[in-house]
C-alpha cells in the first residue's frame, strides 16, 4: 500500500462517524447579550480563585477568539448573581453589561469606551443606605459614609485601569453587591471582582468597542453557575 493511502487512513480513523468539533463558548452559551463582542470570565468550579479571561468577537455569524489571560476571582470563589450578597467576597456570575471604564492612569491608545479617570476626591459608594449606593461618586455625597465605600485611588494598582460591571447596576439594590469591576491584578483573590495582568487589561480596553455592544459573562465550566447556561 502507498504510504500516502496509509496516512490518509490513519487521518480517518482519528474521526469518528457522527462528531464534530467543540463549538466556541460563546456558540454553547444561552445568551450572548445581542452585541458582537463578548468577554468570558471562567472558573473550573464554583470555589476557585483562578480562572481564564477570553475576549471574542463575531464576524460572519461566527465567534473567534481575540485573546486571553489568566484570571482571579473572589476570595471566596464564585456565587449566583441573583442571590449574592455584598461583603461575601464573592464574585457574582451572570451575563452584564460594561457601561464604562475608569483608571488612575490614562487610557490606553485606541480605547473608545467612555473612560474616568480617578482623581483623590473619587469614591465607589457601597453605601447600603445611600441615595449613591454602587456609583461612581466624585466627592463623595453626604449620605455615603466613606467607611463604607472605596476611595478608588488609594488602589493605584488594581484600578490603574477597570471596567465597571454592569452588576447590580441600572436598579441598584442595597445589599445585593456593589463595586463589581475587571480590573488590573492586585496580590492574591479579589473582594469579588474579576482581575488580569495590566497587559491584558490594556489589551482589553483598546479592543472593546461600544458601537459592538460588548458583554461580560462570569461563571464557570459546569453546574449551576455554568457560562453555559447566561
Amino acid at each position: 500500500m502507498r504510504p500516502g493511502v496509509v496516512v490518509a487512513l490513519v487521518s480517518a480513523s482519528l474521526v469518528l462517524p457522527g462528531t464534530t468539533a467543540k463549538a466556541p463558548l460563546p456558540e454553547r452559551m444561552a445568551d450572548t447579550g445581542g452585541g458582537t463582542q463578548l468577554i468570558t470570565a471562567q472558573a473550573p468550579r464554583p470555589e476557585a480563585t483562578t480562572g481564564t479571561v477570553t475576549w471574542w468577537d463575531r464576524r460572519g455569524g461566527r465567534w473567534s477568539r481575540t485573546g486571553s489571560a489568566p484570571a482571579r476571582f473572589g476570595a471566596h470563589g464564585l456565587a449566583e448573581g441573583a442571590s449574592r450578597r455584598q461583603g461575601t467576597n464573592t464574585t457574582p456570575t451572570g451575563l452584564y453589561t460594561l457601561p464604562y471604564a475608569f483608571g488612575v492612569r490614562p487610557a490606553p491608545t485606541g480605547t473608545t469606551t467612555p473612560y474616568r479617570r480617578v482623581h483623590r476626591d473619587t469614591w465607589w459608594c457601597q453605601d447600603t443606605r445611600s441615595r449613591s449606593y454602587n456609583r461612581w461618586t466624585r466627592p463623595l455625597p453626604a449620605d455615603c459614609r466613606a467607611a463604607e465605600s472605596e476611595h478608588l485611588i488609594d488602589y493605584g494598582s488594581q484600578y490603574g485601569y477597570a471596567l465597571v460591571v454592569g452588576f447590580n447596576y441600572r436598579r441598584p439594590v442595597p445589599g445585593r453587591g456593589a463595586g463589581i469591576f475587571l480590573h488590573v491584578n492586585g496580590k492574591g483573590a479579589t473582594a469579588g471582582c474579576v482581575s488580569v495582568p495590566e497587559a491584558a487589561m490594556r489589551r482589553i480596553l483598546a479592543w472593546a468597542d461600544p458601537a459592538r455592544r460588548p458583554r461580560i459573562a462570569i461563571g464557570t465550566t459546569g453546574g449551576a453557575t455554568a457560562l453555559t447556561r447566561y
